[in-house]
């Protein structure tokens, strides 16, 4: 069995599969140490691309944790990664979510998160989710100024419809990088925003590939009859027939335990023919 297979962010090669963070640092997080332990089964697997965001935390009290959290587990092997994070979302008491897309806002969370992962420049950061409040073209606007100082090296933007992601590749003069939306077998309403990056060669992030923390028992039906066919998870064969939808897919799937991204990392090397992708897609 070869290594990991590798598709582009830009102009760089990351593992086709990467590891999504949130599940260390959310409600229900485990223990620091099985954290870090998950970080590493992931370096180990060829994992070479980690997605994070300011907002991963309990609450407003600890935010920024799993941005402090990546960059513990990458400790003398940050060279092997390239992360990318994101801003745009606040935490609220008791755990809440909101909002800021203002320019002001996110200019102080890039170098929040710049201090946090201890780096002078962001692989790829990307807004967050449009903030009704405040113009997309404003929010992106600071993305623009960030590639143009050197504060990062690639923009994205994530839960973005097809007609937000052509403005903002707009405004970032045909450097949009990335699109990080939902999208899972339960979750395919997004297949438009997958088939634009497709066409614009923007790579496309699906996070909570399996349908959510909590939800991967969810995958069943014919993504665990091809599984079982395969002798692998349905979890594999998930990731694989998203592979196969486009060459600029690259799944982010979260894990909180070492087997878990070491079975994601796995499915790279599981090929599936014509007729299962075509079961899947149905």
């Amino acid at each position: 069995m070869g290594g990991m297979q590798k598709r582009r962010i830009g102009e760089v090669e990351v593992s086709a599969i990467g590891l999504g963070g949130m599940p260390i640092s959310v409600q229900g997080r485990p223990d620091r140490a099985q954290a870090i332990e998950t970080i590493h089964a992931a370096l180990d697997a060829g994992v070479t691309f980690i997605d994070t965001a300011d907002a991963y935390s309990l609450d407003d009290t600890d935010f920024g944790h799993n941005e402090e959290l990546i960059a513990e587990g990458l400790r003398g092997r940050r060279e092997e990664v390239f992360v990318a994070t994101k801003g745009g979302h606040t935490r609220e008491p008791g755990g809440g979510w909101a909002l800021d897309g203002r320019p002001e806002y996110l200019r102080k969370a890039v170098d929040g998160s710049l201090r946090r992962l201890g780096v002078e420049q962001i692989f790829l950061y990307q807004f967050h989710r449009p903030d009704p409040r405040t113009p997309i073209t404003e929010s992106v606007g600071v993305l623009k100024e960030l590639l143009d100082n050197g504060k990062i090296r690639y923009a994205g933007v994530s839960n973005f419809n097809p007609d937000e992601i052509v403005q903002a590749n707009e405004v970032l003069g045909g450097r949009l990088a990335a699109v990080q939306n939902q999208f899972s077998p339960l979750f395919r309403s997004s297949e438009p925003e997958l088939e634009l990056c497709a066409k614009l060669g923007i790579a496309f992030l699906p996070w909570s590939p399996f349908g959510g923390i909590g939800k991967a028992g969810a995958l069943s039906g014919p993504f665990k009859e091809v599984g079982d066919a395969h002798g692998v998870s349905p979890h594999q064969v998930c990731l694989a027939w998203m592979l196969a939808k486009a060459d600029v897919v690259i799944p982010i799937p979260g894990a909180s335990r070492p087997a878990s991204i070491r079975d994601s990392a796995a499915a790279t090397h599981l090929e599936l023919t014509e007729d299962e992708l075509t079961l899947l897609d149905g």
